[in-house]
């Protein structure tokens, strides 16, 4: 792998956690994993389709897994989103 490529990466996963409500969503899925959209919409008072954009784009940086559950969608972490976490706490 290339150096560019690393730090183009990098840059995928910072911009998919540059965002309150990504960092608010990653925040209640390690409290509260296997959340579905509705779910985690309910509980940080956001709409449906707002919650829903917010967890593509940290599916898209790899820090939020989906698993299909019937007719539900479950959202949880991965070990990537774990560490994120770990790094905004450490900024605050």
């Amino acid at each position: 792998m290339t150096t560019t490529t690393n730090y183009r990466n990098i840059e995928r996963v910072v911009k998919g956690f540059a965002n309150h409500r990504r960092i608010q969503i990653l925040n209640l899925l390690s409290k509260e994993p296997e959340l579905s959209v509705d779910d985690i919409a309910e509980e940080l008072n956001l709409g449906y389709e707002n919650a829903s954009d917010h967890i593509r784009k940290l599916a898209i940086a790899g820090l939020v897994m989906k698993r299909s559950d019937g007719t539900s969608v479950r959202h949880k972490l991965t070990p990537h989103a774990e560490s994120v976490l770990v790094f905004c706490k450490r900024l605050v």
